[in-house]
């Protein structure tokens, strides 16, 4: 049995994005609807928090040593505790935002956008490369993923309100186009938010409303499960020396006072040791 343990009573309304951010050995992740920004180095236990502002929605690493982060409409530059750019704006209707997001090893970055009001069918999955910034599908109200296969040849993508984690071939094109169901989530296990996939092929994905994380094989059998102290569960990455750490992020929203006196730890961040390592996540590539 995989067992989580708190790393940081952090009371993210919406903990989201958490990113391993090899060269300076720290976890990243952000506070959605708190408009902040951790970092988190296990070595020492040192805890940062800034506030940013917007609706930080990810952040991953870019080339130069800086690191980029989605917010509401844009892709922005996070320079001495404060979000400086934009480097790129998404073009979207009004009351979408940024919501998920990794890199590829060719150094692109895949973002998946929603609608805020977690209502209209306005979210899609965008990929910019270097400079140019455009839609490839995967259209729903909430995106969660997206998140690429070792090979580069598979993408996953994530319909949360439709519970269905879907898998693209994007050997040939950047088109979501061809893609089947990978796996459907059942009404009483919640709904899937952010996924990740290791070092094995196998995809990890929280479950927002479900209290755990799974691990699927390639093939979508389900086979493992983390079950968590809290009812809302984001997503999953990998870090440590040997990316053998699993890190989970959580979140407090929409869960009511009687809620959360039940669940204390409920928008915290945790961490288990983990079956398989995890991948490290490239640099976003910022210029030709």
């Amino acid at each position: 049995m995989i067992e989580p343990r708190l790393v940081w009573a952090v009371e993210a309304t919406l903990g989201e994005g958490p990113a391993w951010i090899g060269r300076e050995s720290a976890l990243w992740f952000v506070d959605i609807k708190g408009g902040k920004v951790h970092r988190y180095d296990p070595a020492n236990d040192d805890r940062q928090s800034f506030e940013v502002g917007g609706m930080p929605s990810f952040i991953v690493p870019a080339e130069g040593g800086k690191l980029l982060v989605g917010s509401v409409d844009g892709l922005y530059l996070l320079e001495d505790g404060k979000l400086t750019g934009p480097v790129a704006r998404i073009d979207m209707p009004a009351h979408n935002r940024t919501n998920d997001a990794t890199v590829d090893s060719s150094g692109r970055l895949w973002l998946g956008t929603m609608d805020n009001e977690e209502e209209a069918n306005t979210g899609a999955i965008h990929l910019f490369d270097v400079t140019d910034l455009r839609a490839v599908g995967g259209e729903c109200v909430i995106t969660n993923g997206p998140a690429v296969s070792g090979d580069g040849n598979t993408i996953y993508h994530v319909d949360t309100l439709g519970r269905t984690i879907y898998r693209c071939d994007i050997s040939a094109g950047t088109s979501l186009a061809h893609g089947d169901v990978f796996v459907k989530i059942a009404e009483a296990d919640g709904h899937p938010d952010g996924v990740t996939v290791d070092s094995e092929g196998c995809v990890w994905v929280g479950l927002w409303g479900g209290w755990q994380a799974r691990r699927y094989a390639p093939d979508g059998t389900l086979i493992a499960t983390v079950a968590m102290p809290c009812a809302n569960v984001t997503k999953v990455t990998f870090g440590g020396p040997d990316l053998r750490t699993g890190y989970v992020t959580t979140a407090r929203k929409g869960l009511s006072e009687a809620e959360l006196n039940g669940q204390p730890l409920a928008g915290g961040l945790f961490a288990f040791d983990a079956p398989a390592p995890g991948v490290a996540l490239p640099e976003v590539k910022l210029s030709a």
